[in-house]
């Protein structure tokens, strides 16, 4: 099954000049969105991971089946204000500007080993912020998978040394 046949380009959204890629499409056949969590767990098998986190909100659908499927704890990363408890947090630079990512402080425990699951890498901020996140927590993060890769804008050595591993690698034209 080629996943990539099943993911749409929106062009000029959510501004001219941009190529969107909707996973949506993907998500509503649910052999497809099956398949495309299967491959992924295949691939972060070898990592021996002990925990799942993903950055919300597209990381939430993947990371959450590949949790489940794998009896697994799932972590939850979040923007500032949305979860209840005492967090741990780590800022990070965007291109105008900053953001925030957030855990619980007791959700990450002491050397556990965290696989970082989001849909897409571009340039690679929110992925790196992630994994600098898990290890402020207390675990260390031993790989990264996403559904797509925008090869050509680099995110993937932003995360260097920590593994990458992708299903679909897209050019930006």
């Amino acid at each position: 099954m080629n996943i990539a046949d099943h993911i749409r380009i929106i062009p000029d959204f959510p501004k001219p000049g941009i190529l969107f890629r909707d996973i949506t499409s993907l998500l509503l056949d649910p052999a497809v969105f099956e398949e495309t969590c299967d491959q992924m767990i295949e691939k972060i098998k070898p990592w021996n991971p002990t925990v799942i986190a993903a950055a919300e909100a597209r990381g939430f659908i993947f990371g959450s089946v590949i949790a489940l499927k794998m009896r697994l704890p799932f972590v939850l990363l979040r923007k500032p204000g949305k979860l209840p408890g005492k967090t741990v947090s780590y800022e990070y630079e965007l291109e105008y500007g900053t953001n925030e990512l957030h855990v619980h402080e007791s959700d990450v425990p002491a050397g556990s080993r965290v696989a970082f699951i989001d849909d897409l890498i571009a340039i690679g901020g929110t992925a790196e912020a992630a994994c600098k996140l898990i290890e402020k927590a207390g675990g260390t993060p031993v790989g990264c998978a996403f559904v797509i890769e925008l090869v050509d804008l680099g995110g993937r050595a932003k995360l260097a040394p920590v593994p990458v591993e992708t299903l679909v690698e897209l050019h930006e034209n």
